[in-house]
């Protein structure tokens, strides 16, 4: 059964929440971090891309990066911009994006459930990526960013979950990308530790390298010879966790620089042996078993012409798998998405025009899917396998800086 343990959170007072905020580290490049984060020095970006205040010429993972990063979230604490609660405690966080809302739990999951896989994975991690979340942890002493999980919907959590939202909420604000923001802290956190034992998983939903540095530090720390019994801070890590039924998946799209070496007529000749290729309206498929493909300023639809048959493995069914066998691989010549410098991702909402205007402009060929449902993640989840890189984009993304777990 899956726990979830209350903390006592440092969080911003009510008045600078909104300026304190900020969009995950990984969603921004360092330009677009210091754009956001400009005339603003509350802005938690300078805690969780603190380069943004270094010159350009300093890598990103120089040790003064993790320096400034410690000496920011210094600052807002000594300001008094973000204070620690009394009390441990649960919290409601609830997003709205055009009219629709999700409701979840604020706390911190245990990283031995990570390790025995009560907390369930979807993706490879890699290690670059997680040597940057651990020594940025390790820095702060904190956990600055939520990891998003999910569970099935039971109904006692539905109903203490709607009581709990019900009262004054701590922080209520609207960000500028629209996404409405409002946390609550629980009245009643045993409750919900009680109603959370009849959740038999919690599965990743986004957060991967996050959750996987949380397990290194706490491996970090014993090996320093701290003793431990799992009640310490640092063997638990921060989460937000939804109900499945409430999660919002969009596509991660991907843009190939080249064609390889074959002609744009060659490679609409080559895609005729395992798809129907038709002229599409926009770069938006509108059910499983098509893709999109933009190519010399026309979208195609790119229908696959056998169905998957093999319902024992949840991963080859996926429309991003046949892509890889099918496409990809044989016809452009990319064995590994990971590695490969002749592909990128675009996810997110209007993912397929940003592609159609890179092709435009860099040339190459850009692909849009049907996005990966909830059920499916947690099918290879369930079945303890990986779905392809960039499966999937959650949206509306949580803010950073709310609810900070100090250990």
């Amino acid at each position: 059964m899956a726990s979830i343990r209350p903390f006592k959170a440092l969080r911003p007072l009510p008045e600078y929440a909104a300026k304190l905020a900020s969009v995950p580290y990984d969603v921004v490049s360092t330009r677009e971090a210091r754009s956001l984060a400009e005339g603003n020095r509350y802005s938690f970006l300078h805690v969780v891309r603190p380069e943004i205040d270094l010159p350009d010429s300093v890598d990103i993972h120089d040790d003064a990066v993790y320096e400034k990063a410690a000496e920011n979230f210094s600052a807002l604490k000594t300001e008094g911009v973000l204070v620690q609660e009394n009390e441990a405690s649960l919290y409601i966080y609830r997003l709205e994006m055009d009219g629709r809302e999700q409701i979840g739990i604020a706390g911190c999951c245990l990283v031995d459930e990570y390790d025995n896989d009560t907390i369930k994975k979807h993706e490879f991690t890699r290690k670059a990526k997680e040597d940057d979340r651990v020594r940025h942890m390790l820095t702060l002493r904190a956990h600055a960013g939520p990891v998003l999980l999910t569970y099935r919907r039971t109904e006692p959590l539905a109903r203490l979950l709607e009581q709990e939202s019900s009262g004054t909420p701590l922080f209520d604000f609207t960000a500028v990308d629209g996404i409405r923001h409002t946390i609550w802290r629980c009245e009643n956190p045993a409750q919900i530790q009680e109603a959370f034992r009849e959740v038999p998983s919690l599965y990743i939903a986004d957060g991967h390298h996050r959750a996987a540095g949380a397990s290194r530090v706490k491996a970090h720390m014993l090996a320093q010879g701290i003793s431990a019994d799992g009640s310490e801070e640092f063997s638990s890590f921060l989460t937000v966790i939804f109900p499945s039924d409430q999660l919002n998946i969009f596509a991660y799209n991907k843009y190939v620089r080249d064609l390889g070496e074959k002609t744009p007529g060659e490679l609409l000749s080559a895609l005729k042996a395992d798809f129907l290729v038709t002229p599409a309206g926009g770069g938006y498929p509108e059910a499983r078993g098509e893709i999109h493909m933009y190519l010399e300023s026309s979208w195609y639809r790119l229908a696959f012409k056998n169905p998957q048959t093999d319902s024992t493995d949840p991963v080859s069914a996926l429309d991003l798998s046949r892509f890889e066998k099918l496409l990809l691989e044989p016809i452009l010549g990319i064995e590994d998405q990971r590695s490969s410098q002749r592909i990128d991702f675009e996810g997110g909402i209007g993912s397929p025009e940003k592609l159609a205007e890179r092709v435009d402009r860099e040339g190459g060929t850009a692909f849009t899917f049907y996005p990966v449902s909830v059920e499916e993640l947690m099918r290879v989840s369930d079945a303890g396998m990986v779905m392809p890189p960039k499966s999937t984009w959650f949206a509306p993304k949580l803010r950073s800086g709310l609810l900070v777990h100090e250990f």
